[in-house]
């Protein structure tokens, strides 16, 4: 309940606070709920999903000059079961939506400081929705979109063309990240059968980190195509190049030394973890491989009771936990690089000392055949 320190024969309006003098205690509040914003609205810059939401401040929002006004604001596309929070005190912002579903918004006041108490006050929310028309058939969307971030240089996407789609079609895929002022059309396509069914990007440096907003859209004269709307993160998406310059060696008859490099290419190294395999011979059965450490260390010594059932050994790689929530390993060291056995590190061994005694031997026949003569 709003106190006043004097008799007045004036009414006070509703939610206003009229405050004693600072001496005074207690402090003034309001006790009912702030006025929610108004004209909440939603409007499309062409952005592939970036939407830009707007408001207006409540109507008595000028009469709180000692509390802080500012607005939670939550969005989703609908079916997802969380909202995303956003506290700012500005009267607009930009997100993500995927435009394949409704986007859903909402908005509040928070009002907090002297003439609340000190204590948050909430407004209702105010809700606002908004769809781009889906032209076409569910069916006639492009199938099995697939992009690879390969070595942080380029992103190559590929598709299949949706069902009942006619050999005439051609598609096209267009893109935006924060930063560009516009949406950009793909500049080179991967063709089969000359339709257009995947595409490569150069030059995303810029995008790393940042929402990428696709578009994948069909065109034909006798029909209309369902497009594509799609955002994705290049560094979830990564994929390095093997590992290089492995080498495998025995530094004692129990040890398994391995040292390798990071890949080449433009992946950070410090981004990378590696997985290293040992293929186990079972005699007659074919090798089957094992995995004997995940890491991020370029080396590694494995110590083993019978290291004679060692065939060979490799190594790949991907994008650790501290880069990306995930990534794609890449392929596994090119070559083979088989172990010694025991029996062959011990025959590699015999045989120098064979040869050696054999040698003398037969240096001591001549000097006998020469005595004789």
């Amino acid at each position: 309940m709003a106190q006043e320190p004097h008799s007045s024969s004036h009414p006070v309006p509703q939610g206003v606070c009229v405050c004693p003098p600072p001496h005074w205690f207690p402090p003034c509040f309001v006790s009912n709920a702030a006025a929610p914003p108004q004209d909440l609205h939603i409007t499309d810059p062409g952005l592939l999903g970036s939407l830009d939401i707007e408001w207006k401040a409540p109507p008595d929002a000028q009469s709180f000059n000692e509390c802080t006004v500012k607005y939670r604001f939550e969005y989703h596309s609908a079916g997802d079961r969380d909202w995303k929070v956003i506290f700012t005190k500005k009267l607009k912002v930009r997100v993500g939506f995927d435009l394949s579903r409704i986007a859903e918004v909402r908005v509040q006041t928070l009002l907090e400081g002297r003439c609340t108490g000190g204590v948050e006050v909430q407004s209702d929310w105010i809700y606002a929705t908004f769809q781009v028309p889906l032209q076409g058939k569910l069916e006639s969307e492009v199938q099995n979109f697939h992009c690879i971030y390969h070595d942080w240089e380029y992103l190559k996407c590929t598709w299949q063309p949706g069902d009942l789609t006619p050999h005439s079609v051609q598609y096209g895929l267009y893109y935006w990240y924060e930063g560009l002022d516009h949406a950009v059309q793909c500049d080179s396509y991967v063709q089969e059968h000359g339709v257009n069914i995947g595409c490569v990007l150069q030059n995303l440096s810029q995008a790393e980190y940042k929402d990428l907003s696709i578009c994948v859209n069909g065109s034909v004269a006798t029909a209309l195509l369902r497009p594509l709307y799609i955002t994705l993160r290049l560094h979830n998406l990564a994929k390095p190049s093997p590992p290089e310059q492995l080498v495998v060696s025995m530094l004692a008859p129990q040890e398994l030394h391995l040292t390798w490099i990071p890949p080449s290419g433009k992946t950070p190294p410090q981004c990378l973890e590696y997985e290293v395999q040992l293929a186990e011979d079972d005699g007659e059965n074919k090798a089957s491989w094992v995995s004997v450490s995940t890491q991020m260390e370029t080396t590694l010594t494995i110590y083993r009771a019978n290291q004679s059932h060692i065939s060979c050994a490799r190594v790949r790689g991907r994008t650790n936990i501290f880069c990306a929530d995930r990534g794609f390993w890449s392929e596994w060291t090119q070559e083979c690089f088989s172990v010694p056995r025991k029996e062959d590190t011990q025959l590699l061994i015999l045989v120098p000392v064979i040869l050696s005694l054999s040698s003398s031997l037969i240096i001591f026949m001549l000097i006998g055949q020469c005595k004789k003569r």
